[in-house]
Parts: structure tokens; C-alpha cells; sequence
């Protein structure tokens, strides 16, 4: 079995490559949390959503978010009647928020509403949220701190940060199924997901890291040279003190990465890094390159 850790774009993308090589039954995949937030009296799960329209063979992949084909009757609605819903939620994507918002009220944890919608889905992989604690990613501002979404979708990025913050009531944890998923995985895969926003919110769950020590990790830098391939992430390491590029992003996985991918085109020289066309503009460059990664997997685990 092979474990993903996943935010909502770069990882998702490998995932729909590599499930054209492997049955999902062998993916399972840890998807941060960290950028949850409840809207309209919904839950919104963005990045455990996208995995699960990605696998359930409904996701939007022209915007790698929500639901292919969807209608936004009710999200036109309630802006007409004076609601901020800043996020455009689709109909459909709408009834999965709030059937797990229900879930939750009534006392479901975040790992039992997802697994519960996973069955509904009829999904075979397993989906895990990193935490069921409530986890939030927020970045400083000249104005205030504002949750990642308002930063990402309200302001398009375009506010200047000057950190980025974790909050949560109690330090991070992983949850017990995360870390026997993890345990048992004959390789972990870091995509190239948002290194500050999608994976480190899972790394800074407590005993993630020390687990990762121990077991075949392969991570793909989301970076070329020093622009990122999509989202946010050059302001996000900046505004981290982190190096916006694959060194940058080496530096956050060094103490536990076995082999760490860079783009063929990237200008950036790092030593013993594994050079590969990591641009997947389409299904089949996606499926090239999972069929790299499980090469490497292969060799590596016998």
C-alpha cells in the first residue's frame, strides 16, 4: 500500500495519474485539514473533498475543486439576500457540506464523517483527515490575521502577508488511524502540494515526523525555479522565512525524505535530487509520472 499526503491541486493530480496504474484499494491518502472552516452553517472540507470527488469520478478538474457540472442556484440565492458567502459552494458540493456539518453535530469525529461519506461514494481508497482536532491555517496581515480561505479566495491572494499561523486548542495530533495507516504503508508520497499550507499542517501533527524517519518517502517540489506551479506557495514560504524554490522545499523535508523529485526544467541546482517532468498539464503527464514514482518504489521496496 502507498500513502499520499495531500493538499487540494498538486497531490490530486499525481493521484489521477497513478489510479490509472494501481487499484485505489492500494492508494490511501492523509489530506490536511488545515484550511477547514464552516460557511453558511456548513462544514467545508475543501481539500478532503477534492479528494473525494477525485476518486468518486465527479471532480471539477478544470478548477481541481468541487463538482463537475454543478449549479450554484442556491450559493446566487443567499448572496442576493445579503449572506457573505465569499466562496462560490455548487449545489451538490452543498449537500456534502452539510451532511457532514450534521455529522458533526451530532457528534461524529472528522475521520468518521469522511469515512461515512467515503461509503457513500462507494470509494475503496482510504481517506483519512490528518486531525480530527480543529486546525486552522491563518496568515498575518497588515490589517489582522484572516483564515487562509479569505486570504486565498476573498482577497485572490493578493493581500501582503506577513506570516503564516497554525491555531488550534491543543497541540496537534495525528489521529491513531493516520499513524497506523502511515505505520503500514510500504512508501509514503508527498505531491506537490502547498508546502506551507497542505503538508506541513500534517507534519506538525505530533509523531508524524518521527514516523516519516522510518519509512521510504519520496516528495515532489511543487516549485520551478522560483515560481510555483500553481496556488500560492512563493508568498507562503517568503512570508515563512523558507527559500521560495525546491531547495526552500528540500529544507522542510530534509530530515525525513529518501528521494526527492525535481522539475527537468528547474534551474535550481540540488544535489542528489532526482530530476523528472513534474508538470502535469494533462491525465497522461500525470500517469508518466506515477509510473516513475512506482519505479522507484519498486527498486527501493522489496
Amino acid at each position: 500500500m502507498i500513502s499520499f499526503l495531500s493538499g487540494g491541486t498538486g497531490t490530486p493530480k499525481l493521484l489521477q495519474g497513478m489510479r490509472r496504474i494501481i487499484e485505489d484499494r492500494d492508494i490511501s491518502v492523509v489530506v490536511n485539514t488545515a484550511e477547514d472552516m464552516w460557511i453558511s452553517g456548513n462544514h467545508l472540507s475543501p481539500d478532503i473533498d477534492t479528494v473525494i470527488y477525485l476518486f468518486s469520478g465527479i471532480l471539477n478538474t478544470d478548477t481541481w475543486w468541487g463538482i463537475r457540472g454543478d449549479s450554484f442556484v442556491t450559493h446566487k440565492n443567499l448572496v442576493k439576500l445579503g449572506i457573505d458567502e465569499f466562496i462560490a459552494v455548487g449545489d451538490q458540493d452543498r449537500a456534502v457540506q452539510i451532511a457532514r456539518g450534521e455529522m458533526l453535530r451530532c457528534g461524529m469525529s472528522l475521520t468518521e464523517a469522511t469515512n461515512e461519506l467515503c461509503r457513500a461514494f462507494g470509494i475503496t481508497s482510504t481517506v483519512l483527515p490528518m486531525s480530527d482536532q480543529e486546525i486552522t491555517t491563518y496568515v498575518s496581515t497588515d490589517e489582522g490575521d484572516i483564515h487562509f480561505q479569505d486570504y486565498w479566495v476573498r482577497h485572490r491572494g493578493k493581500v501582503r502577508i506577513n506570516d503564516v499561523i497554525r491555531r488550534s486548542a491543543e497541540a496537534p495530533k495525528a489521529t491513531n488511524e493516520v499513524i497506523d495507516l502511515i505505520g503500514n504503508s510500504d512508501a509514503v508520497v508527498i505531491g506537490p502540494s502547498n508546502p506551507v499550507t497542505s503538508i506541513s499542517p500534517i507534519l506538525e501533527c505530533e509523531g508524524i515526523r518521527d514516523l516519516l524517519k522510518d519509512k521510504f518517502v519520496i516528495a515532489i517540489s511543487p516549485f520551478i525555479g522560483d515560481t510555483p506551479v500553481s496556488g500560492p506557495a512563493a508568498a507562503l514560504m517568503q512570508a515563512w522565512d523558507q527559500e521560495p524554490t525546491s531547495a526552500g522545499i528540500y529544507n522542510l523535508y530534509s530530515d525525513f525524505v529518501d528521494v526527492f523529485i525535481q522539475d527537468r526544467r528547474d534551474r535550481i541546482e540540488l544535489e542528489g535530487a532526482l530530476r523528472l517532468d513534474t508538470l502535469m498539464t494533462g491525465v497522461s503527464k500525470s500517469e508518466a509520472l506515477a509510473w516513475e514514482i512506482m519505479s522507484i518504489i519498486r527498486n527501493a521496496v522489496k
